[in-house]
């Protein structure tokens, strides 16, 4: 199963990046993850994950203080639908979503 993997930067004062990675067969998306990436004084952090490892379309908030929180579900459609779906929601809502972990 071919896995790819792309990266854009999302923006360049903060250096917020955005990563997706898939897994396909025959062309159907059977997993990914899309993740929000920011630089800190501590490393790279993980701000926001969408993924569909369990073959649902999932959804995890990282924190400063607790760290990754548990699966929400965000969409019932297919993997490859969520993937989209995900990488639009990171593209259009990344500077909130940094907002929220800079605060939490």
């Amino acid at each position: 199963m071919p896995t790819r993997e792309w990266r854009r930067v999302l923006d360049y004062e903060t250096g917020a990046r955005l990563v997706v990675r898939y897994t396909h067969e025959s062309g159907v998306i059977v997993d990914y993850a899309v993740v929000l990436v920011l630089p800190h004084a501590d490393g790279e952090q993980t701000i926001r994950v969408f993924d569909g490892a369990h073959g649902v379309n999932d959804m995890h908030r990282h924190t400063r203080s607790r760290g990754k929180a548990s699966a929400e579900a965000f969409h019932g459609g297919t993997l490859a639908e969520g993937l989209r779906i995900a990488i639009d929601a990171i593209e259009t809502g990344y500077r909130e979503m940094i907002d929220g972990w800079h605060t939490s």
